[in-house]
């Protein structure tokens, strides 16, 4: 088995216990971003997976969109990235 040479850690362990690791991302070319998605990828940033430089990289986002997604989360937890949510979270 060959692993292929990547900057940083392959894997985390969360708070929680869950480890989380590059296979876990999201595919680069991912279009249709759900919220369970938007937490994998403000988790990896936050417990250092990846940078948020290459996060933005990757999946072409802004930095005013990530700091939406790691804020919600870090105030509200995963369930804020729902679409449905976002205007009952964003008023508080």
């Amino acid at each position: 088995m060959f692993l292929k040479k990547v900057d940083g850690p392959r894997q985390v362990t969360l708070p929680d216990g869950t480890i989380l690791s590059r296979a876990d991302l999201p595919s680069a070319d991912t279009e249709r971003w759900v919220a369970s998605r938007k937490a994998v990828v403000v988790k990896a940033v936050i417990f250092g997976l990846i940078s948020q430089t290459e996060a933005l990289e990757r999946y072409s986002l802004s930095e005013e969109e990530f700091k939406l997604w790691r804020d919600a989360v870090l105030k509200h937890g995963d369930k804020a990235l729902r679409v449905t949510s976002l205007q009952k979270y964003r008023q508080l």
